[in-house]
């Protein structure tokens, strides 16, 4: 191992070992109560409520799949899909958060996004909720082999050890830390965290610049690629194999595609997850006040803003100044890796490479912890057992959250997993399963149970039949999955709320109790 390596590795055990103190300072706290260990007892102040959501929320495939995208297919792609998730982003905190805050007290102090459904329907047969909590389990398990994947090819690109060795080693930390620390742990955490990824950000999208010979350098640079830096045309890298052809030490691009308007509404769609979120939106639950979640708004848009516009960057950047390097594009989401590495000297590139690892952590812990809790609060408490005292739901937690894990790490096996593509696959099914019935749970009272059963299973089902059997056939039905799915379930709870007998009026006169405290 070379003495640049060394440094690198020193300044990530640093940064994990103030990680792991957090998840230790937490850990008594945590186990006084399920209340506290799966949403801390609401006790999160405005910054760490915002940063938070946020760093769990963008997860590693800001800082390696977003790139990737960017470097890969150039400007259109990726800048579209950050201007969704921005409005996405500002939308769920503008009119989300302080609603599901509130609703989610009243509703019999509901501390999981199923016991909210459950609670907010006052239902007897616990259908909604073991619905919620399946579906959550499942898009979460994908959700937390993306994170295993970053972790594993950061490491092993790195390093040049074998991915499935430190992709392995990655997720047992990630596992042992949130075994110890639970929400609190994970929040406090998370808040530096968000810190460590908007610094390597721009540090990164600095340097870049830099090496590349200043802004007008890589924009000249940039439009030799056929459609690299178009909003309505995309690069068509020239692929033999899956690898880009390399000629005289030029990539080569076919001619430009047509990244039309049904393209950019497809990609727009991104924003629409937001409201479907679990690990966002128990954030919003979890903040001491509601009314400092206006500073939390203002907190988390700016992060967002500077965050998303230099992941596009460095992607754009990167493919400048390493026009020939990443041939694949799996290998394309390591061009922050390649930056960093080339742009810094060991121990501050280490600093920049803990940013990954940071992202990755704060995104798993949260999934994790979720699927766990669904699983523990929902199925296990909420439909098994149901005499299960608060001891039991914790260990049950735990054993949940080690189970998931491991499906996590059996799905981030394949070294040639595409980060982006795993999560956008993941970030579909919880924007059409719990988006729309999020939404009309929050702001229309006339929405009913049977409709809000109907509307998630509709949605959920509806990203597996569009990316498996629809989007294949291509021309006008390429279009991402959570688009359709997320208006077949509006349509549906719409449809169904509407034909069936109205909510009781305990159910409606607790709406407008929310409603009314604004």
């Amino acid at each position: 191992m070379t003495g640049d390596s060394v440094q690198i590795i020193v300044a990530m055990i640093l940064y994990i070992t103030i990680v792991i103190f957090i998840g230790l300072k937490y850990a008594k706290e945590a186990n006084e109560s399920s209340d506290n260990y799966l949403i801390g007892g609401r006790s999160l102040g405005p910054w760490v409520t915002a940063m938070g959501a946020e760093a769990s929320d963008m997860s590693g495939w800001l800082l390696m799949g977003l790139p990737g995208v960017a470097y890969w297919l150039g400007l259109s792609d990726a800048i579209w899909t950050a201007i969704g998730l921005f409005i996405g982003t500002y939308l769920n905190w503008l009119f989300v958060a302080k609603r599901i805050r509130n609703y989610s007290v009243v509703a019999n102090n509901s501390i999981t996004i199923p016991d909210f459904f459950s609670n907010r329907f006052k239902e007897d047969k616990k259908i909604l909720l073991g619905i919620s909590a399946v579906f959550i389990i499942i898009f979460f398990s994908v959700y937390a082999s993306s994170c295993f994947v970053t972790v594993g090819k950061l490491f092993s690109s790195l390093f040049g050890l074998k991915y499935i060795h430190m992709m392995i080693a990655g997720a047992l930390f990630v596992i042992a830390y949130t075994f110890i620390g639970g929400f609190l742990a994970e929040s406090a955490s998370d808040f530096m965290q968000g810190i460590v990824m908007i610094i390597a950000l721009v540090a990164v999208l600095v340097a870049g610049v830099q090496a590349a010979g200043g802004i007008s350098q890589v924009v000249e640079n940039a439009n030799q690629m056929p459609g690299f830096l178009e909003f309505f045309g995309i690069a068509s890298p020239n692929l033999i194999n899956g690898v880009q052809q390399v000629e005289g030490g030029k990539p080569l691009f076919n001619e430009a595609g047509s990244y039309g308007l049904l393209s950019v509404i497809s990609t727009l769609s991104w924003g629409l997850g937001y409201f479907g979120m679990p690990h966002v939106l128990l954030k919003f639950m979890a903040i001491r006040d509601a009314n400092e979640l206006t500073l939390s708004r203002r907190i988390a848009t700016i992060w967002c803003l500077i965050s998303l516009g230099a992941a596009v960057s460095i992607g754009i950047i990167g493919r400048v100044v390493f026009p020939d390097a990443l041939l694949t594009q799996a290998q394309s989401e390591s061009i922050f890796i390649m930056m960093s590495t080339n742009s810094f000297k060991p121990l501050f590139a280490g600093i920049v490479m803990a940013g990954i690892l940071a992202a990755t952590i704060s995104s798993a812990d949260s999934y994790l912890l979720i699927s766990a809790a669904s699983f523990s609060k929902s199925i296990y408490q909420g439909i098994l057992d149901e005499e299960a005292n608060d001891y039991q739901v914790l260990r049950m937690t735990r054993i949940a959250l080690l189970v998931i894990a491991v499906i996590g790490m059996f799905i981030a096996m394949d070294e040639n997993s595409v980060i982006f593509t795993v999560v956008s696959f993941a970030w579909a099914g919880f924007g059409a399963t719990f988006g729309p019935i999020m939404l009309f749970s929050l702001f229309w009272k006339r929405v009913t149970w049977e409709g809000a059963i109907a509307g998630m299973v509709s949605g959920g089902c509806m990203v597996f039949i569009w990316k498996l059997l629809v989007r294949p056939l291509g021309g006008v039905l390429d279009i991402y999955e959570l688009l359709p799915s997320f208006l077949l379930s509006c349509i549906v709870i719409y449809v169904v709320s509407k034909i069936t007998k109205e909510p009781s009026k305990e159910i409606q006169e607790e709406f407008e109790t929310v409603r009314n405290m604004g």
